[in-house]
């Protein structure tokens, strides 16, 4: 049988879609010129007796300062990669100052497994340089070393780094030098939780800014007043975002205050920076919570324009918003995902491109079952018998998916299938080219003309559509069956194609039937801890 790939949408004449192209690219700078101007009198009015702010621009006080010992909230040195505790025993034992640092300090106190451990030392890059045999500088604006050591990769920073809003640079009398170089870091950074330090040889935990306060607190502020932090690098709205998210934290009122007015500056940002935050958020088991984040903070249509406005589409049809199969997809794949078992970007571009195209073309529930039973099981007549036994147990989606035909021959049902992966992969180009994507918006008049961002490249979008390849050719045959069900997490953070497109329809599976738990894999991600109590420091 020879079918022929859908085109899925009719192409906008390359005139139109270069004059959406020069629309955009105004209305960008419209949005950045208004924000260049208001932002002097931003910061003009930012008063250093704010309460919301946790310290003021400039603002020492040692009496504020803390130190903890790790041992009394439970952090063993061997919570700590050992790649990790090597780096810092060398550069230790040359004489130079080296702690831990950051979200790796924070998730440690939360007892959270990091996603990586990120270290800084009195050594400068040069220095650092000299005592690994595999090291290199990068970043220009933040430079940093990446050491390579027993297999792991560890990106080791300098306080040498050039501080901006600092202008003291001798230690006042009321301190001492090891605290006011620790201190003047701090002000650099962006959250008071992400500006701990800890030295695991002494068991001490540096705070200069309340971060472990606002660990107890349960609160997200950042370090100067937010609109200045904001205005000096758009990306921590989108890193605030994604912490939050994962940790189930709030933000300050004046932190949430400056990225609902700084939100669109995120446009400035290169396109590889937004997709890499964006997989931080989708990828490590929180995708759920960060698309409700970023819809309340209007970030979702600049990034996701199509899901966003079929969010506000379905949210006037529904109340319940997690019931809708977009949430849905995502949250049945944080129950696989976790901080140190993340994804690859293929398998959450490989979601937004399945349900765009049941959007755009609602389905047959039991085609639905099968596409995604090839993937899980790999074998046509294993999927095909597994979907006709559970798709009368299908949860319901509008528009997406239509009553199954339970009387469909295999013939047509094969048909279907493979114009369903045909679909999908025709919508992969609504993530890839914004002509597309306009295209696409034209279900939802009221979100056009489209002022939001395509940031994938078609190079990775052909990658993904390669998830469905095989579902194009002799599906009878098209794959061997999976002999195991455990999902391998090494090969599905690489990217493998035959891993994601499994832990695909596995997502999908379990997205179809409520009542489908697990598909007898047990490699659902543990839930982790709640915050620790940590009001015993502050008594």
């Amino acid at each position: 049988m020879t079918l022929h790939r859908p085109n899925g949408r009719s192409r906008l004449l390359p005139s139109l879609s270069s004059s959406f192209s020069r629309l955009q690219t105004l209305v960008f700078e419209l949005q950045r010129w208004k924000h260049t101007f208001a932002g002097e009198s931003l910061r003009n009015s930012i008063r250093e007796t704010d309460s919301e702010s946790p310290l003021k621009l400039d603002f020492f006080d040692p009496s504020t300062w803390r130190t903890v010992d790790s041992r009394t909230v439970g952090i063993r040195k061997s919570l700590i990669s050992s790649s990790t505790l090597l780096v810092l025993r060398i550069l230790r034992s040359r004489g130079f100052e080296s702690y831990l640092v950051g979200g790796c300090v924070r998730d440690l106190l939360l007892k959270r497994t990091p996603k990586d451990f990120d270290v800084i030392t009195t050594a400068s890059l040069e220095q650092i340089t000299r005592q690994f045999y595999q090291c290199r500088i990068i970043g220009h604006r933040f430079p940093i070393c990446q050491v390579h050591i027993l297999g792991s990769i560890i990106e080791v920073s300098s306080f040498d780094t050039r501080q901006k809003n600092v202008k003291e640079r001798r230690a006042p009398n009321s301190c001492a030098e090891k605290d006011f170089i620790r201190w003047k870091n701090c002000m650099e950074r962006d959250f008071t939780i992400n500006s701990l330090f800890f030295d695991p040889f002494d068991c001490t935990i540096y705070d200069y800014v309340g971060g472990i306060r606002d660990l107890r607190t349960s609160k997200m502020r950042t370090v100067i007043p937010a609109r200045l932090s904001f205005k000096e690098d758009c990306a921590r709205i989108l890193r605030g975002l994604r912490i939050v998210a994962r940790l189930g934290l709030r933000f300050s009122k004046e932190t949430a205050d400056a990225i609902q007015d700084y939100s669109s500056l995120i446009i400035k940002l290169d396109k590889a920076r937004l997709l890499m935050e964006l997989n931080f958020m989708l990828a490590y088991g929180a995708a759920e919570s960060s698309i409700r984040l970023l819809k309340k903070f209007k970030l979702l249509e600049i990034l996701l324009p199509f899901h966003a406005a079929y969010l506000a589409d379905q949210t006037k049809q529904q109340s319940d918003e997690s019931a809708v199969m977009l949430m849905k997809l995502f949250s049945n794949v944080d129950k696989l995902l976790a901080a140190d078992r993340p994804s690859n970007y293929y398998l959450w571009l490989g979601l937004l491109a399945f349900h765009l195209a049941l959007v755009e073309h609602p389905q047959d529930a039991l085609v639905v079952w099968t596409l995604s039973s090839i993937m899980y099981h790999g074998t046509w007549s294993k999927a095909t018998e597994f979907a006709r036994q559970n798709v009368k147990g299908h949860d319901q989606f509008v528009p997406e998916i239509l009553e199954p035909s339970e009387s469909k021959s295999d013939e047509l049902l094969l048909e279907e299938t493979c114009c369903l992966a045909s679909l999908i992969k025709s919508s992969v180009d609504a993530l890839t080219r914004i002509d597309v994507l306009q295209q696409s918006l034209t279900r939802y008049p009221e979100f056009l003309p489209c002022l939001g961002l395509v940031f994938v490249s078609e190079k990775m979008g052909k990658s993904v559509a390669k998830l469905f390849d095989v579902l194009g050719k002799d599906i009878t045959s098209c794959d061997k069956k999976r002999e195991k069900c455990d999902i391998n997490f090494e090969l599905l953070k690489r990217g493998d194609l035959r891993e994601t497109r499994f832990v695909l329809g596995k997502v999908i599976l379990d997205t179809m039937n409520c009542e489908l738990t697990h598909l007898q894999s047990q490699n659902v991600a543990p839930t982790e801890k709640s915050l620790v109590p940590l009001s015993a420091l502050f008594k």
